[in-house]
């Protein structure tokens, strides 16, 4: 349980706030680098700012304002150039680093005018990383970018997917370090939402949590299971701020305000290892799907299955009613560590897991319970029938919604002809 005031410290991100303050010292992953093929630019929000996301014609990515400084027109109207986006209202035009580089009337009316360098728009540098785009918003210096290792990984089909959530990040964080509920949400609640009765998950009969510099992992131990399991020996990460790192994919909940999340995601799928080589030419993006025809929550997909236990907490969970038990004590760690980031910057420092040195960023590791599983593969014979990977060929069995173009790429890099889809499984979306 915690007091309204330190709920309110740690749920509230827009500008101003702590808690926004120090997520902003990260780099935080805001879009996937294939939505501005076609589009170069569109409005997005984060922390609590409206703001532009664009691409200009040579391929520099810039986050601004969403507001012209002259009279305040949307530039998520306006269209990319060469060196940056024009607005559409008076033509004032500005670079990625949110320089205002001509006026048009006022450049002919007043050639001598030094008014350029008194209109910059706010604007924040972005990365591309991994077939993601990295947004700093936080006070100079930023720190590196951290590649984490299975960013270097070949010979797999990547894809970037995100979900607009319509609750408060923490909600969503707090469930990456919450073992148990797999046992109910994943393992039994879909067996029951079925009417089959008969299902019983293996029990959760001890936990592990373990911090680390770049945040925790939480171990178990499930009936049937050893302490020689890489669940227990390894286990899964907590990645630190906002980030859920599970061997072959990461989820990242990015604040858009205080009542909304971007949860975005980065899967990687090894191609099978009897294939040779496998060079992926473009990183698809696509959006989930979160709600049916029927106005309820999907819950036909893992994360579907998260979002329903993080949007039924409310807009923003009220932890001073909650009643925490044993199997939390994960919760109770990360709390803890967020209040003693607070307290960092408060005094001037570097809130934990950040990098200053370029060479230890160019590859970080992570802990990885079964990591030639992820990087090296399996042939397809075995693919077809090990008890994960075999999902995974009938589409994305995390997010509800993948396309078929998607679907079907994804396909061909695992040398399978197979195109449809099950019905069950597209009518679950």
């Amino acid at each position: 349980m915690l007091t309204a005031e330190k709920n309110k410290l740690l749920t509230e991100i827009e500008p101003g706030a702590p808690m926004g303050d120090l997520l902003r010292r990260y780099w935080q992953p805001i879009a996937g680098e294939s939505e501005f093929d076609d589009k170069p630019l569109r409005p997005i929000r984060l922390f609590g700012e409206d703001l532009v996301l664009f691409k200009d014609l040579s391929g520099n990515f810039g986050l601004v304002d969403k507001h012209c400084p002259h009279r305040r027109a949307d530039l998520s109207y306006g269209w990319v150039e060469k060196s940056g986006i024009r607005c559409s209202y008076h033509g004032w035009l500005f670079d990625t680093a949110g320089r205002c580089v001509e006026q048009p009337f006022d450049d002919i009316a007043n050639p001598g005018t030094r008014l350029k360098e008194r209109c910059s728009v706010k604007s924040y540098p972005v990365r591309p990383l991994a077939g993601l785009l990295w947004a700093y918003m936080g006070p100079d210096p930023a720190p590196e970018l951290p590649v984490w290792e299975p960013f270097t990984w070949k010979h797999g089909f990547v894809e970037v997917v995100g979900c607009d959530i319509p609750c408060n990040w923490l909600q969503c964080q707090e469930n990456s370090i919450d073992p148990v509920h797999f046992e109910w949400m994943h393992d039994t609640w879909p067996s029951r939402m079925k009417g089959d009765t008969s299902v019983t998950a293996p029990k959760h009969l001890k936990l592990a949590f373990d911090e680390f510099e770049f945040g925790f992992t939480y171990r178990r131990i499930r009936e049937g299971m050893t302490e020689t399991d890489p669940m227990w020996t390894t286990g899964r990460v907590a990645l630190w701020p906002n980030a859920f790192f599970l061997g072959g994919h990461f989820e990242w909940r990015v604040p858009v305000d205080n009542e909304n999340s971007l949860c975005i995601c980065w899967f990687f799928s090894r191609v099978p290892s009897d294939l040779g080589p496998y060079e992926q030419k473009r990183i698809p993006t696509w959006y989930g799907k979160i709600k049916g025809e029927d106005g309820r929550w999907i819950t036909s997909h893992v994360i579907n299955q998260d979002i329903t236990g993080w949007v039924g907490q409310g807009k923003i969970a009220d932890r001073t009613k909650e009643k925490l038990g044993m199997s939390d004590r994960g919760v109770s760690l990360m709390r803890k560590r967020m209040f003693d980031d607070l307290e960092a910057i408060a005094h001037g420092r570097d809130p934990s897991g950040i990098i200053r040195d370029a060479d230890r960023a160019a590859c970080v590791e992570l802990p990885i319970a079964v990591p030639q599983l992820h990087r090296d593969g399996v042939p397809l014979a075995e693919m077809k029938v090990h008890p994960v990977l075999k999902g995974r060929l009938l589409g994305n069995r995390w997010v509800a919604g993948q396309p078929d173009d998607v679907h079907n790429a994804f396909m061909d890099a695992m040398g399978l002809p197979e195109r449809k889809r099950p019905a069950r499984l597209k009518a679950a979306e």
